[in-house]
């Protein structure tokens, strides 16, 4: 069957697949077994279950699976993402890296040119250790809020994509 969805809606159907396969598994893993006592009639406390309806209901789910991991994989390695100059799968990998670097800055932006660290020693012989930051922390405050927007708008920028943009799979019946 031929499907025009969008990003967000071909993960949607993704993440459907794979609770319909895990609700088979879980219904095999009940029903492949069963235990009756001696004596028991077991025709009739015997589960429902087909080996091969589940072999192919399983087989059919996984087959719909891997088509549209595929399409998404294609999709995402050539669309591209607003003006970023970037697909898709490299967005994916450069949000992780800036969010690094935001929360890196965001550390660096936060301290003192010069703070007291410690204070040793007794009575009149007191020592005062100072630990002084080796950078400009008014850059690292500017590069913080820089990093901050890139973040924002690329992550925009792929939220406008995956919610709009369409792409043609074919799923297997």
């Amino acid at each position: 069957m031929r499907y025009s969805v969008t990003s967000a809606e071909a993960s949607k159907m993704l993440r459907k697949l794979l609770e319909e396969k895990d609700m088979i598994l879980a219904e095999e893993s009940q029903g492949c077994t069963f235990n009756a006592a001696l004596g028991e009639d077991v025709d009739s406390v015997r589960p429902q279950y087909s080996y091969e309806e589940t072999r192919e209901r399983l087989e059919n789910c996984n087959r719909k699976i891997r088509t549209l991991k595929h399409a998404i994989n294609l999709f995402n390695s050539s669309q591209e993402v607003g003006k970023t100059g970037m697909t898709i799968d490299q967005v994916l990998v450069y949000i992780p890296q800036l969010t690094e670097l935001r929360n890196r800055l965001f550390r660096m932006q936060g301290r003192l040119p010069r703070q007291r660290t410690a204070v040793s020693g007794m009575g009149s012989n007191v020592v005062i250790d100072y630990s002084y930051a080796n950078y400009s922390v008014e850059q690292a405050k500017a590069d913080y809020v820089r990093v901050s927007d890139e973040l924002r708008s690329v992550q925009a920028a792929l939220d406008l994509v995956n919610a709009t943009v369409h792409m043609q799979l074919d799923l297997p019946e």
